[in-house]
């Protein structure tokens, strides 16, 4: 029996170090609900990283200098989902995701509903600047850049989402969790806790998790598109160079960002696609082996 773990960015061997660990030591039987356990820890701990500047603790924070945090989280046997948007003081923001979607008959709570539910559920508020989170956005402030000018300055660094795909014998689950662009307008969510946009997951296709620009990833449902194509019998890397190749074709612009996604297919196919791949990288691991993927 084999498990696979995959994740975005740099960060992502984190991430599926996590997941691996999680998995070989969960004292769970279900085989879902260790996969499920194993996928969120893996996101957590990235969350839990103050050396990454996009995600959780020490992510950068918008215009007022305040984290905002954005997260879900999906399995594709019953396709139950739960996602938070526009979180403050609470993190890992995976964890409340994952008690939306066990605890609630909702898909997603945001900004103070979701900060009441995470009271509710026994989290602890907490800050989430940084000594360096904050040196930065003291210099923006004096700099008064504008989102969108600073999205095309930072366009394909690794600035976005940590996602997380985890398959065991056709049984799949998608997390992702991000602080969002740096220095956005306070309530902006981008494509991260969105279904079908940044993440999906269902076994009888495949699973999808997409990092880079939020708004343009949304605006063409990447996650679900390349999902779809599995499901039709595409390879998972035919399906992402396919979606993202008409991403550009469709708004030759894109060429500017960068939007990525990696894929799982129900049968353990994975494949990867990026508007910029070069600048992209993912991590793996297949039954404790790790290994780093590029589009």
């Amino acid at each position: 029996m084999h498990t696979l773990f995959a994740a975005t960015w740099w960060f992502g061997r984190r991430a599926v170090e996590h997941a691996w660990q999680t998995w070989q030591e969960s004292p769970l039987k279900d085989p879902a609900k260790r996969l499920l356990e194993a996928v969120v820890a893996g996101t957590a701990a990235v969350e839990l990283d103050p050396e990454v500047l996009s995600v959780g603790y020490g992510g950068l924070p918008n215009q007022i200098g305040e984290v905002e945090l954005d997260a879900a989280v999906m399995e594709g046997a019953q396709l139950r989902a739960g996602a938070v948007a526009s979180v403050r003081r609470f993190v890992p923001a995976i964890r409340i995701a994952q008690r939306v979607m066990e605890k609630t008959p909702h898909l997603m709570l945001v900004g103070e509903g979701a900060e009441r539910f995470a009271i509710q559920q026994g989290f602890q508020p907490r800050s989430l600047l940084t000594e360096e989170s904050i040196r930065r956005w003291h210099a923006w402030y004096q700099e008064r850049r504008a989102p969108q000018e600073v999205s095309r300055a930072r366009a394909g660094e690794s600035h976005d989402t940590v996602g997380v795909l985890g398959w065991h014998e056709g049984h799949l689950v998608v997390a992702c969790s991000t602080s969002g662009l740096a220095w956005k307008m306070p309530g902006r969510v981008g494509d991260s806790p969105i279904f079908g946009a940044g993440l999906y997951a269902d076994n009888e296709a495949g699973a999808a998790v997409c990092t880079g620009t939020g708004e343009e990833i949304w605006r063409f449902a990447l996650a679900s598109r390349v999902v779809e194509l599995m499901r039709e019998g595409v390879s998972a890397q035919k399906a992402c160079q396919r979606v993202i190749q008409y991403m550009l074709q469709r708004k030759p612009e894109t060429a500017q960002i960068q939007a990525a996604v990696i894929a799982i297919r129900s049968d353990g196919d994975f494949g990867v696609g990026a508007t910029q791949p070069e600048k992209f990288e993912a991590h793996f691991c297949r039954d404790g082996e790790m290994f780093q993927v590029k589009p």
